[in-house]
């Protein structure tokens, strides 16, 4: 069963690979993208809500400050990309850091006020500080990666980011398996009890903002330096919105849930496209449902690799 599993996903990686080479479509291969630019994303939220606990609404916030920060330091000062990228992850990191601080005693509704107050301010700055993000007018002719003085084209750049989802991924599975990863879902499942044996709350929750905010920074690099253009209006509390809706769709807590949840919600919008303006109300309608029938998620495994055997503890608990 074990290498069955391992198998299918081999297969799966080997039509990544080959879908550029048969699929010559400019619109499927840009849905791609975007798919793996929003895998980055929710696994970034996956860290602060599903597996700390902490009610987030300033992802999309993190993921702008990735995109500026990556943006601008390519444009005004010349940098290279892939170190603008780290600028990037390393911004949005000590805005992650810096949202914890003031936040720390806040918890469920409280929690997601303050944040979405932290992404209305972005909002607010971006649109407001032209000399440095030119407002309203955005950010054109943002740098595309090159190589050797080869510039990226669409199928080159599927290439590296549907490598660094999977690098990505992987490190949050990691993450999630190891003592940090423990430590996070303790005080998810009570705060006071963590705590008590020990714990220090503060410095966690702080670090699970901290990391959020990393793979937010890094997916804003790679969606800036695709699309070559951002502006205020791409970066919105309705984007922190479909994010959360990602994670609890596909089952937070999980890894994979969020991931299977940015799939149908980047896609679903896609397919019912050609009911004009009730596409929203169908994708809303479907939510609900699965809200109301399968409230965990549509993805329920424990957090372990998906080839992995399952513990013969949690065989016994019926996991």
């Amino acid at each position: 069963m074990r290498g069955a599993k391992l198998l299918q996903y081999l297969i799966l990686g080997a039509i990544l690979v080959v879908v550029p080479l048969v699929v010559h479509s400019g619109y499927v291969m840009q849905i791609l993208i975007m798919l793996a630019i929003y895998g980055i994303l929710v696994l970034g939220l996956e860290i602060i809500l599903g597996q700390t606990g902490l009610f987030s609404l300033a992802q999309a916030a993190f993921y702008g400050m990735g995109a500026y920060t990556s943006a601008l330091l390519a444009l005004r000062l010349g940098w290279p990309i892939w170190l603008a990228t780290i600028g990037a992850m390393a911004t949005s990191a000590l805005f992650g850091a810096a949202i914890g601080f003031p936040v720390l005693r806040l918890r469920g509704d409280y929690l997601a006020i303050a944040t979405l107050g932290f992404g209305e301010i972005f909002q607010l700055i971006t649109n407001n500080w032209n000399s440095l993000t030119r407002g309203p007018m955005g950010l054109p002719g943002i740098p595309r990666p090159h190589v050797f003085g080869i510039m990226f084209d669409r199928t080159m750049y599927y290439y590296m980011i549907v490598a660094i989802f999977f690098i990505a991924l992987i490190t949050a599975f990691h993450l999630c398996r190891s003592f940090l990863g423990r430590t996070f879902r303790s005080i998810r499942d009570d705060e006071d009890a963590a705590e008590f044996m020990g714990i220090n709350i503060t410095k966690y929750k702080i670090l699970s903002f901290v990391i959020g905010g990393i793979f937010a920074g890094l997916a804003g690099s790679l969606f800036a330096h695709y699309i070559t253009f951002i502006s205020p209006d791409t970066f919105t509390y309705t984007d922190s919105e479909m994010l959360l809706a990602m994670v609890f769709l596909g089952g937070a807590g999980t890894v994979i849930g969020p991931v299977i949840g940015a799939v149908i919600l980047t896609l679903l919008p896609e397919v019912f496209q050609f009911l004009v303006q009730w596409d929203m109300f169908v994708i809303g309608v479907i939510m609900v449902l699965v809200m109301i029938y399968r409230p965990q998620g549509i993805w329920t495994s424990d957090i372990r690799w998906p080839w992995s055997r399952k513990d013969p503890a949690l065989a016994a608990q019926g996991k």
